[in-house]
């Protein structure tokens, strides 16, 4: 094992409503459906149409600028609509689900005597690939690339966040077969990040141990890179997340893809905070019901600072989502806000604006509001406070808002993903959205570097 990292920086916001370590199964739902907007950068082309009978692992769509890289069905039914928006956009192919699953035999195989080509294959073929994602970028990663190397994180340090080791009890194996074959993808390291808890990550084989200790953003991917192995220009380093191990793994050792994972549905509205089976893409009308209070609460498919705002009533589990937060709406707002002190022990606070940091251990009940206009971006420090990697965040975005792609490369922009930004939008005066903004340069940087 490598010597230990220490992150300093960043910020640990604790809500409450986190997951008791119970896991029910979730009722089969009647409706299923995956969104290509999960995936950054891709434009579909469809494989199916409205009647279509589909199997686990039938294609529904692949990727127009590379047709290896497919989308498949996470449950047996029938196509019953392919939903559409301005221009036609495919914003999700709607499946009706059979009562039972069956699945398309791709073949047991023991990942340890196959070929990295063979395994590139099989993966590919049965869509497990969306589930790898490429540095620098954050987009889905390109099978024609040699990665330097593959980073997974073990835990995840965000609000709310679902504990992995707990989530892949009973796992273990697949976790295994999943690090065996992907292993085979990269002539460099796979390097599993791990943080201060003795679980069954620290017995993984064929892998590099690494552990970094520290507030959030500690958990993300980017910050791991940035300490361990920092991208150059011209380098890939590829991203799975440990659940999408564990499906991978199960592809070899079953010849199946199952999308299955273990979700947390956690937060201040969630009548009782646990974990639930679930199967990626599933409609969360009958999954919610009951298990949320209904007035004046937002639910959000992911966590509450980089999760997409979903609906109750007709959204879905997104591809990526290991998490389903309810947390009170922001239309509420508190008189003279802007005084300091105002609200008290209920405030949380980054600075020393209110009482928060006396209690560092306090839970609190946060809604979704801004407090505040968007304004100027001022020199202040707040966000080098709350950013691990080493980069100027403030000169990074104004680099970006100019379009000035020379600035952006010397900044650190292959570093960085919009997650790795979630802090600076709920610690920053400004108030602008520097995720979104983070994103917007980094499609620059595709379209006109490559």
């Amino acid at each position: 094992m490598s010597q230990d990292i220490r992150i300093k920086k960043g910020l640990d916001i604790k809500l409450k409503g986190t997951a008791e370590e119970t896991i029910s199964a979730s009722s089969r739902p009647k409706i299923f459906a995956i969104q290509p907007e999960d995936f950054h950068g891709i434009t579909p082309k469809l494989t199916v149409k409205v009647g279509t009978e589909v199997s686990v692992g039938t294609p529904l769509f692949y990727s127009k600028s590379n047709e290896k890289i497919k989308f498949t069905s996470p449950v047996s039914g029938t196509v019953t609509e392919i939903k559409r928006g301005a221009k036609r956009k495919i914003l999700a192919i709607v499946i009706a689900s059979k009562t039972a699953d069956d699945y398309v035999n791709f073949g047991k195989a023991d990942p340890k005597g196959l070929g990295g080509e063979e395994i590139l294959s099989k993966i590919l073929d049965s869509g497990c690939w969306a589930f790898v994602n490429q540095r620098p970028y954050d987009v889905i990663a390109n099978p024609a690339d040699e990665p330097k190397g593959i980073f997974i994180s073990s835990f995840d340090t965000a609000p709310l966040a679902p504990d992995y080791s707990y989530a892949l009890k009973g796992q273990e194996l697949a976790f295994q077969a999943g690090i065996d074959a992907i292993s085979k993808l990269t002539k460099g390291k796979v390097t599993l990040c791990i943080d201060e808890s003795i679980n069954f990550f620290n017995k993984v084989e064929n892998v590099n141990i690494q552990k970094i200790i520290g507030k959030h953003p500690s958990g993300n991917v980017g910050v791991q890179i940035s300490k361990v192995a920092p991208i150059n220009q011209g380098e890939k380093v590829w991203t799975i997340n440990p659940q999408d191990v564990v499906i991978i793994g199960n592809l070899f050792l079953t010849g199946e893809y199952r999308p299955n994972r273990v979700i947390a549905l956690a937060g201040s509205e969630v009548k009782k905070p646990q974990y639930y089976s679930v199967t990626i893409g599933q409609s969360l009308k009958d999954f919610l019901e009951g298990k949320i209070n209904k007035n004046n609460i937002r639910v959000i498919s992911g966590n509450v600072l980089t999760g997409a705002k979903t609906s109750a009533k007709d959204g879905f589990l997104g591809f990526y989502d290991n998490l389903i937060s309810a947390i009170p709406e922001g239309n509420v707002y508190r008189m003279f806000g802007w005084i300091p002190f105002v609200g008290g022990s209920k405030i949380h606070s980054a600075s020393k604006t209110s009482f928060s940091w006396l209690s560092p251990k306090k839970e609190y009940v946060l809604n979704t509001n801004l407090n505040g206009e968007e304004r100027a971006m001022v020199v202040t420090g707040e966000m080098e406070k709350v950013m691990p990697i080493d980069i100027y965040p403030m000169q990074l975005l104004k680099a970006i808002l100019a379009n000035d792609i020379e600035k952006m490369e010397n900044l650190g922009i292959y570093e960085v993903a919009p997650e790795d930004f979630s802090l600076i939008d709920y610690t920053s005066s400004s108030k602008i959205e520097a995720q979104k903004i983070v994103r917007q340069g980094l499609d620059l940087m595709i379209n006109e570097v490559g």
